[in-house]
């Protein structure tokens, strides 16, 4: 099958592009997921990078799944051997688990639900003595305003320095007791499948070094949605060389709600110099 077969030529260019960070603006019907699919393809055919070297990042796991079945279509099943297509959070939870001596947790972690984090911050309500224990609205509210210091990487010791209103402070003291917490159940939350690996790539020098030489390629979908957190993490794996291809669509946020900074997509043009832009057309 020929990988150029039916697409255009914006489409065409971003296939090719490999000679440095690439961002792929792409609004709906314009056919990114082919140019995504077509590409990794195309690394493991034309550029002689290995697949287990290649490692494709996606939102959910319906996306990834999509992706990973329309990108072995397109290849031998040797050259997809080792592919690495997930979410982001599956992502993380691996490189956890393969780097579990260099993390606080220790073997067989658990992964809470969001049902048990609450269970968690209501016991350490009432614990504590705190004020609307029962207020499934305020335990709500305190969960949100964790997970946002989260993936703004903000640690607990330093969140009380983003406090604006005596809410706040109580939350940040939560957030404190709520991390203590977790480490003491060998567990992490959703958040700490993110937040944990990027602190890792940035305190550990070797951890970082053997990541980025694993990763020779990576490509990022749906870029606009993501967090701190993760926009760190994909800066951290690909380091200096930027070898990667990140597609966005710059009109929309669907995670906005979930601390998504679209504003990501400027961050890119100021961490990665030069960094190329294509614009999909519509198909």
């Amino acid at each position: 099958m020929s990988l150029a077969g039916q697409l255009n030529d914006k489409q065409l260019e971003a296939m090719k592009y490999t000679q440095g960070p690439l961002l792929v603006l792409a609004g709906a019907g314009s056919g990114k997921t082919s140019v995504i699919t077509r590409k990794i393809a195309y690394l493991v055919k034309h550029c002689g990078i290995p697949s287990h070297r290649i490692t494709a990042m996606t939102f959910t796991n319906k996306a990834a799944r999509e992706m990973k079945e329309r990108v072995t279509k397109l290849m031998t099943r040797e050259e997809a051997k080792g592919l690495s297509v997930s979410t982001f959070h599956n992502f993380g939870l691996n490189l956890l688990r393969l780097e579990l001596k260099n993390t606080p947790l220790k073997n067989n972690f658990s992964i809470l639900d969001a049902d048990d984090c609450k269970r968690i911050l209501m016991d350490l309500m009432h614990r504590d003595n705190l004020s609307g224990a029962e207020s499934k609205e305020l335990i709500a509210k305190a969960m949100k305003m964790i997970s946002d210091w989260k993936n703004d990487l903000i640690p607990p010791e330093q969140a009380h320095t983003t406090c604006e209103t005596q809410e706040d402070v109580q939350f940040a003291r939560l957030y404190q007791l709520y991390e203590r917490n977790l480490r003491a159940y060998n567990a992490v939350d959703f958040d700490d499948l993110i937040v944990m690996p990027a602190r890792l790539l940035q305190e550990n020098a070797e951890v970082r070094d053997k990541w980025q030489n694993r990763i020779r390629y990576l490509l990022v979908d749906e870029y606009q949605d993501t967090t701190t957190a993760q926009y760190t993490l994909v800066k951290l794996l690909v380091g200096v060389m930027g070898q990667f291809t990140a597609v966005g669509d710059d009109d929309q946020s669907i995670y906005a709600w979930r601390a998504a900074k679209p504003e990501n997509m400027a961050l890119l043009k100021a961490d990665f110099h030069p960094l190329t832009v294509i614009k999909l057309e519509q198909t």
